[in-house]
């Protein structure tokens, strides 16, 4: 059932025997080397075996990720206990985040420095932006308590560095920073200038949050214009001002595309979970996202 119809998590049948493929004897490997590290009274595959196989491990996740469904309905669902559903998530969210954004069959951007190598030899033009996710407030007595309180919405939020293409592919989604850290200097701490100053000649398209990057980055990042007159601006310089800002911003309007394509996912329209695996649940998303976009290109698939 949740294989055949994709309307429950937007991924197609040849995408899920595609993950399974990959991910099932990752974790296959991890599992059996969990077992044999740990001191035990009995021999490695000995004892109860597991009700939930590997494939209904990973429905489990995607159903979580696509929809936010408790892991209380999806024990119930595959007939398990829910401390089976919490570790099976556990185990499978990390390898879907390690795979990275697919932008063709066996080609995969794990890294800033891979975003940029890849607009640099595909000539083409790429558009960041930061993304909040809401989470749960920080306990009482938390020290860094107000650091996930974002400046923009006065919510506790933790937000994520975006990469699309000029198209809106997604092409790379970050480690998640507490609410406060300002965007340009969540692509500082990423090391974007220094990625910019050693990699090719690439265009990057961004918002206002990130002006300054473009003197750092030798005009690499590209900004809305800054206002030359705060009080008092003449009518032919505020329409000139107005004419550049909705240019730049159309040009730019695909990575709210694609940040609305990943916020279609429940898991990350608000995170009840713990802040630890906000993570690991964005670049899960953003690689199953980037993965079915690429499938759906593909002439082969189309039907």
């Amino acid at each position: 059932m949740i294989i055949s119809n994709r309307r429950i998590i937007r991924l197609s049948a040849d995408v899920i025997a595609e993950l399974v493929a990959e991910i099932g004897p990752l974790w296959h490997e991890r599992h059996q080397a969990g077992l044999a590290f740990r001191p035990r009274k009995r021999a490695v595959g000995a004892g109860a075996k597991h009700r939930l196989v590997f494939v209904d491990r990973l429905l489990a996740t995607l159903v979580h990720l696509r929809h936010g469904v408790t892991h209380d309905v999806l024990a119930c669902w595959f007939g398990v206990d829910r401390s089976t559903i919490t570790r099976a998530i556990g185990e499978v969210r990390p390898l879907l985040a390690e795979r990275g954004c697919t932008i063709s069959p066996g080609i995969r951007l794990r890294t800033l420095a891979d975003v940029i190598d890849h607009l640099g030899a595909s000539g083409q033009t790429g558009i960041v932006d930061d993304t909040e996710i809401r989470v749960r407030r920080p306990a009482i007595g938390r020290e860094d308590r107000d650091r996930f309180i974002s400046g923009k919405n006065k919510q506790n939020a933790v937000k994520a560095m975006v990469f699309t293409d000029e198209d809106g592919r997604v092409l790379f989604c970050s480690p998640t920073q507490p609410g406060s850290c300002a965007d340009i200097t969540h692509a500082r701490e990423l090391g974007l200038v220094k990625i910019l100053a050693d990699g090719p000649a690439v265009e990057i398209l961004a918002d206002a949050g990130y002006q300054g990057l473009g003197a750092q980055t030798g005009g690499r990042v590209v900004t809305p214009p800054h206002r030359k007159f705060k009080k008092n601006a003449p009518e032919w310089y505020e329409e000139m001002h107005e004419r550049q800002r909705k240019a730049h911003s159309s040009r730019r309007i695909r990575v709210e595309h694609g940040i609305a394509h990943l916020k279609n996912w429940r898991a990350l329209a608000r995170h009840l979970g713990r802040r630890e695996h906000v993570s690991d649940t964005v670049q899960a998303v953003a690689g199953l996202l980037s993965h079915q976009q690429t499938a759906d290109l593909d002439p082969r698939r189309q039907r």
